[in-house]
């Protein structure tokens, strides 16, 4: 039985990222609330939300509810018999509703920072979708540093796998950002390896997305001289740089 306890800004932060790290949709989990998020006073008494997410195993059925339910699968994804000289389908599965709700949140969002000419273009991979976003006022959208984007990623892949029926992992990306994004990263994870041989100490970046420590992760891993790990939870979570010893 897979089972995770999974912490985060909020309680649907925490989903997500339990989801994303489990593979799984919200349809194959069980959740249990431990905390709930705490806003705090002027900074004190913040709490961050934790969960226990729980995959739900699949129990083998009688015979008779197995022979049934394998006849309705058969059923969704096959021709039904000619009648009257007419061919009908039974419509099957797809991800289309999915993208389309995904770009409905996006444009709501937008539309309450005042955006009304965003228009959201698609690319599908296999479970990966990547959504790309074009404004005269995009900027607002990606924010400093990429945190408005991020962010709004985070919540446009809970509403991807909240329609979808099968598990998507979702990206936002405006005018190029992660490419651009990607080669500052690598750039600055050579001049902090540098930094940290020519101190001979440890050198630590500022807390960022996982997928960022990978880009700098994986920029080092030609690098013999030094040694790269994580530290702290997320969205706290920051990557450490020191000599190899």
């Amino acid at each position: 039985m897979k089972q995770i306890t999974q912490t985060g800004l909020t309680v649907e932060n925490a989903i997500s990222e339990a989801l994303e790290k489990l593979q799984v949709t919200r349809e194959e989990v069980s959740i249990e609330v431990i905390q709930e998020e705490k806003k705090g006073f002027f900074g004190f008494g913040v709490k961050k939300a934790e969960i226990e997410v729980t995959v739900i195993e699949k129990t083998s059925l009688p015979e008779k509810e197995k022979t049934d339910e394998t006849t309705e699968k058969v059923v969704e994804i096959t021709e039904v018999p000619e009648k009257e000289g007419e061919k009908e389908k039974v419509p099957t599965i797809s991800n289309e509703q999915a993208i389309q709700e995904t770009k409905n949140y996006i444009q709501s969002i937008a539309k309450g920072m005042k955006i009304e000419d965003l228009s959201i273009t698609h690319e599908q991979r296999g479970k990966k979708v990547n959504f790309y976003l074009e404004s005269e006022k995009v900027a607002m959208l990606i924010g400093k540093r990429g945190q408005t984007l991020n962010s709004l990623q985070q919540l446009a892949q809970l509403v991807a796998n909240k329609y979808s029926n099968q598990f998507m992992m979702v990206q936002l990306d405006a005018e190029n950002y992660r490419e651009r994004r990607q080669e500052t990263l690598e750039q600055l994870a050579d001049r902090m390896a540098d930094k940290a041989i020519r101190t001979g100490g440890r050198v630590q970046f500022e807390p960022m997305p996982s997928y960022e420590r990978k880009v700098i992760h994986q920029a080092l891993s030609r690098r013999l001289d030094i040694d790269t790990y994580s530290e702290g939870k997320d969205p706290n979570r920051y990557l450490v740089i020191k000599p190899h010893k």
